[in-house]
């Protein structure tokens, strides 16, 4: 019997595969992604530096029930307004190894809605 490997670590190994090829600079740092059944999470990071610059979730007081796509909408918003806030506009992208869809896809709307350039 071959042993599969569970879900999230097929998501790790492909967002190890993600990161080797993007890179967050100070003048474009990476929009990161992470999704939990329940809630979602946005980092906007400098990996030079190592410093997360901005972040946001699902799992602040504003919101009621984190795991669905307006929820995802409004996070993305949510963390475009606080990189505003900064001088924040260009970012790269990094979807986490989680499929471009659904709440992932959503959140990305929010923040090209809010005003970030990816």
């Amino acid at each position: 019997m071959v042993n599969k490997p569970s879900r999230n670590k097929a998501r790790l190994h492909r967002h190890v595969r993600v990161r080797g090829k993007i890179c967050g600079t100070p003048e474009c740092p990476r929009l990161d992604v992470f999704r939990s059944n329940a809630n979602i999470y946005a980092q906007i990071i400098d990996d030079v530096n190592g410093v997360t610059l901005v972040a946001a979730s699902s799992n602040e007081k504003d919101f009621g029930y984190g795991g669905n796509k307006e929820a995802a909408f409004k996070v993305g918003e949510l963390l475009a307004e606080r990189a505003a806030a900064k001088g924040i506009k260009d970012v790269v992208f990094d979807r986490g190894g989680y499929i471009y869809h659904g709440r992932v896809k959503e959140l990305a709307e929010g923040a090209r809605k809010g005003g970030l350039n990816f």
